[in-house]
């Protein structure tokens, strides 16, 4: 069959629906991918969706390719990606979540777990082989049950937290899906809740479910301020990322909560390596060595991240985008709603939750910056600007992932996207004024190989 080799990206499968994604490639891909799963010894898929308007279309088309393959599928419904993560750990081991993420309304895609860990790369691009051949292998005895997996994922957070004291906060899910479970499971934890935006809505009439850009978190700021509620929680369309704002309407970004999160798992599992990736605050490794524990840093991409986790049985990672990965005491999956109840369980045991989170450890840093390319461009630049790269002691350059030079007051990164024809960048200093210097060198440094450069808010 004919496919728009634009699906396939790095980490999951992602489309305009029905320009370069339909029902048609849904049940391709639950062929090709019973396929793998058959191939690998697994006899059973969970198959969940969030609140997209495409997704019950979407997910009948998977559901029917995967039992064409011969596979037993559960069916857990409309879901957070972590949930359909949680069916996968603990009804059988694969899974797959029909899900477009942050992305506009028109888009769908796939997150796919396979045999106890997330695909990615060469992975993806297997299936995509053998759904544009037609080589998958079907096979009788396929079927399909529904299972709500409701109250064991909430009895299982519910279990696990513990809060020192109640607390009042505002949560914003955005009419995502996680707006359908989190705002109960905080209330079941012990916490008074305030709900903006809960109804699920595929058109996301109020603002985009994307807490990394901070004009989505406004409305989660303005109603925050006149009540005597402590803190707001933000959710984007599909639950595994997670956005914090104070009381006194401050952005926590992910690379800040991480300094907290450090510290706690690093008190009941001395020197555990936490990983992070390359576009995380330079305060973030003092902070987790300061704690007892061994910093590394990392390739962005959340199937990434997990498998790395895994290698080194890390207790504790985290992304820049807001991706928090807790295997102590958890399943080591991305969880907005369980990194919620984490924060919220530290927080309970301090007077003012703002205050905590204000004290942590800031820098002057710029958002997510993106510089448009052609396709194909953004890794032959990266490549020549890692070639060339020639910086003066003391600056420290890691090219784990693009190009990250770290010095004594500050970073920068430019990276080539994953997912998007765009470089990815982003700076730090500890002053404004060494910000505006690693700023000017990385991009005068950028110049030398693409000339036409310009820079732009990231837009995921």
């Amino acid at each position: 069959m004919q496919l728009s080799a634009s699906i396939f990206k790095a980490y999951d499968i992602r489309g305009v629906v029905p320009v370069t994604l339909d029902a048609e490639v849904a049940e391709a891909l639950g062929r090709a991918f019973g396929s793998a799963a058959r191939a690998a010894g697994e006899k059973t898929v969970a198959v969940g969706r969030d609140g997209r308007l495409s997704g019950p279309a979407l997910a009948k088309a998977l559901i029917s390719g995967l039992v064409a393959s011969g596979i037993e599928v559960i069916d857990v419904g409309a879901v957070t990606t972590p949930m359909l993560y949680f069916a996968a750990h603990t009804l059988c081991t694969s899974g797959i979540q029909v899900t477009g993420s942050h992305n506009p309304k028109d888009y769908n895609g796939f997150k796919m777990v396979l045999a106890g860990r997330a695909i990615y790369g060469d992975e993806i691009q297997g299936l995509r082989k053998v759904m544009e051949e037609g080589t998958a292998r079907l096979a009788p005895g396929g079927s399909v049950r529904k299972v709500d997996v409701t109250d064991a994922y909430t009895k299982r957070i519910v279990g696990d937290i513990q809060l020192a004291r109640p607390l009042k906060i505002v949560v914003d899910s955005g009419n995502g899906i996680a707006g359908a479970s989190a705002p109960a499971i905080f209330r079941a934890i012990g916490c008074e809740v305030t709900e903006l935006f809960s109804e699920v809505d595929g058109n996301f009439p109020n603002h985009h479910p994307d807490p990394s850009k901070p004009e989505n978190l406004k409305d989660l700021m303005a109603a925050l301020a006149p009540g005597d509620a402590e803190l707001g929680l933000a959710f984007d369309g599909d639950g595994d990322r997670l956005g914090i704002v104070t009381k006194d309407g401050q952005n926590i970004f992910p690379d800040r909560q991480m300094q907290l999160f450090a510290q706690d798992v690093l008190s009941r599992v001395p020197g555990g390596t936490i990983v992070y990736d390359v576009k995380c605050s330079q305060r973030l490794a003092p902070a987790i060595e300061a704690a007892g524990g061994k910093p590394m840093i990392f390739k962005t991409g959340h199937s990434l991240i997990k498998a790395k986790m895994k290698e080194i049985d890390s207790p504790l990672g985290g992304e820049m985008s807001g991706h928090i990965f807790f295997k102590e005491r958890w399943f080591g999956f991305d969880d907005g709603t369980y990194a919620g109840c984490r924060l919220l369980e530290i927080l309970s045991k301090t007077p003012n939750a703002s205050d905590t989170l204000n004290a942590l450890p800031t820098s002057f840093s710029t958002p997510e910056l993106n510089v448009k390319c052609a396709e194909g461009e953004p890794h032959a630049v990266v490549d020549k600007l890692v070639a060339g790269a020639s910086f003066a002691a003391p600056a420290v350059v890691s090219t784990i992932d693009g190009l990250r030079v770290d010095w004594p007051d500050g970073f920068g990164l430019i990276r080539a996207s994953n997912t998007t024809p765009v470089l990815v960048l982003r700076f730090e200093g500890q002053t404004d004024a060494a910000l505006k210097r690693i700023e000017a060198e990385m991009l005068a440094l950028l110049k030398t190989v693409k000339a036409d450069a310009t820079l732009a808010e990231a837009s995921h």
